[in-house]
């Protein structure tokens, strides 16, 4: 009797089973006075076409390309660099950069393209981005996808996040991590927020073993820096403005993520229409770690009528 694969040969077999990746097609959009580095996938007739905010502030596209690559068989899918990340201009001003103005600019980039509607998937702080730009446009989304997202309080779970990491990595992992002092990371300093993000890194898959298959992402954008350190530092609540999106959703989280499932269980109780999945044996990247479930979740919710 053979045993049963690991989470690394699933996921080595479920990308060899999907078809060639779909080449992205590169655009600048102008919005809110930047010009947005855009980037989308072909076209598919009669679906709606489906944004990815992708997360961790500082870094552009690529942490949800190619890994979102399996829902663009069914749909179009459009990235984009945030603003004052990946290849996207910075703000005038990037100190007082909020992840308000990274809502606001969602709304603005449906339009600058030309779409009636869309769907919007958030992964992270993504997911905030997400579901703050949903409030703000409200008329323009037909759909909400959460995943492994931030919570709608961040006292519900940032003040408790380095410890978990610590506690969660290798001895020679941890000791990195423990060089770095979190008080650095309430001054907006892009070289610590980048270094803290790599050190993080390990600590958000639920199997080591998948963590050796991913290198740590690198961005020093000031931009993300002013925005991660500002909500760090004065923390947040969104609860009122969650409690008025009034879309379908779907918020998705990993059993085994660092960010607690908790905070999924509190975005539901306060999104009017959500739905909740929680995902065994996932850690805060299930579209890696338990791929055949998350891709099948996501498209029963988003092809549903």
């Amino acid at each position: 009797m053979s045993s049963p694969l690991s989470a690394r040969e699933r996921f080595i077999a479920f990308r060899r089973s999907l078809p060639r990746t779909p080449r992205l097609h590169h655009l600048r959009i102008k919005a809110r006075g930047l010009d947005f580095a855009v980037f989308t996938t072909p076209e598919v007739h009669g679906a709606p076409p489906l944004v990815c905010v992708n997360g961790g502030l500082l870094f552009s596209h690529k942490l949800l390309w190619p890994a979102l690559s399996p829902l663009a068989e069914r749909r179009q899918l459009i990235f984009y660099d945030q603003r004052g990340r990946g290849e996207s201009s910075a703000p005038p001003g990037e100190k007082a950069a909020r992840i308000e103005h990274d809502a606001g600019d969602l709304g603005a980039l449906r339009t600058a393209l030309g779409y009636r509607r869309w769907d919007v998937l958030g992964h992270s702080w993504g997911g905030g981005i997400a579901v703050l730009g949903t409030e703000q446009d409200r008329e323009g989304v037909r759909r909400l996808v959460l995943v492994n997202s931030v919570g709608p309080r961040s006292e519900s779970w940032l003040p408790q996040l380095h410890d978990a990491a610590v506690a969660r990595l290798a001895a020679a992992q941890r000791a990195v991590l423990q060089h770095i002092d979190p008080v650095t990371l309430l001054t907006g300093d892009p070289a610590a927020q980048s270094a803290y993000s790599r050190a993080m890194y390990p600590a958000w898959f639920a199997d080591p073993e998948m963590a050796q298959l991913f290198v740590p992402p690198r961005s020093e954008s000031r931009t993300g820096a002013a925005i991660a350190s500002r909500l760090r530092r004065d923390g947040y609540d969104w609860s009122t403005l969650v409690r008025a999106v009034q879309v379908e959703a779907l918020v998705l989280h990993g059993a085994d993520d660092l960010l607690p499932p908790s905070v999924a269980r509190e975005l539901v109780a306060l999104l009017p229409k959500a739905r909740l999945s929680i995902i065994p044996n996932a850690g805060h990247m299930p579209f890696w770690e338990a791929p055949e479930a998350f891709f099948g979740q996501v498209e029963q919710f988003l092809g549903g009528a």
